[in-house]
């Protein structure tokens, strides 16, 4: 499956494409592939994309926290550090790729264009589309000369409960919760209270990648379920999950189809649903 019908299909990286220009001069790809058990180094040493650099995106991109399970976003020197390491830099073109339907890829993509990076990719399908065309990977340790990485702040596509309080009951904002129709309702959850926040809709973000693929879905079903949803394509929009991966890989789909002002609020649901101050419905 191709990249058309997409408004902006540059966020996209096809298995093809990404073979003809892996060799390109200022072309870095990361593998962000992660495990809970922090086994996600071992996986990349096993077999990666040829040339690609490993990002750890929960020890490198989050700030560590010790007292908090919300992985919020690491400020810009600890940022411009790893990206340094990985090899990617100012006027270079990044292409991340994981194997859990981009959802670490799409965290990383979120990241980067918080800090100003805006020529990153996500190669649809992650490594299996890449093994599917036969090509090789590598189990080399892949190792870049130093980069340099200035950060451009970009304060409107990251959002603090504070702020998504302050803006609800706006008409002239879209808040989306990317997580599964039951912890919307109330249903389930590990937080102290359960539900979601006061005027959010449910577009669940595992419905915009296909089960079987990883890939993004088309265009037309990406629609499709905006609008089931009662999503305004004219509004700016908020997208929260339980902790941020879901949130991103929603905004990502959202950017995908042309949207302009989408935000994320990556303490989502694991902040507010502990928060008793805050308000919830179910």
């Amino acid at each position: 499956m191709g990249i058309i019908g997409y408004r902006r299909p540059e966020l996209l990286a096809t298995p093809e494409w990404l073979a003809e220009n892996i060799a390109r001069p200022g072309f870095q790809v990361l593998d962000v592939r992660w495990r809970p058990d922090g086994s996600g180094r071992r996986v990349y040493a096993a077999g990666h994309i040829p040339g690609a650099t490993y990002l750890d995106w929960r020890a490198d991109l989050v700030e560590p926290e010790e007292d908090s399970d919300v992985p919020l976003l690491a400020g810009p020197q600890r940022v411009t550090e790893a990206l340094s390491r990985a090899g990617l830099g100012n006027g270079m073109i990044g292409v991340i790729y994981d194997d859990t339907g981009s959802s670490y890829a799409a965290r990383t993509w979120w990241s980067l264009r918080v800090y100003g990076f805006d020529s990153a990719r996500i190669l649809m399908g992650g490594l299996e589309a890449w093994r599917a065309l036969s090509q090789p990977v590598s189990a080399a340790l892949e190792l870049r000369p130093p980069t340099t990485f200035t950060p451009r702040l970009e304060p409107r596509l990251r959002l603090t409960a504070a702020e998504v309080r302050d803006l609800l009951g706006s008409d002239q904002v879209q808040i989306l919760d990317a997580r599964a129709p039951a912890e919307y309702a109330g249903h389930s959850g590990t937080t102290r209270r359960l539900g979601h926040i006061p005027g959010a809709l449910n577009v669940p973000a595992i419905s915009t990648t296909e089960p079987r693929t990883g890939r993004f879905r088309p265009a037309e079903d990406l629609w499709a379920l905006l609008r089931r949803a009662g999503v305004n394509a004219r509004r700016r929009v908020i997208c929260y999950d339980s902790a941020g991966m879901g949130a991103c890989k929603l905004a990502f789909a959202l950017a995908l189809l042309g949207h302009q002002d989408v935000a994320v609020y990556e303490g989502g649901w694991a902040e507010w649903g502990d928060r008793l101050d805050l308000p919830l419905a179910r």
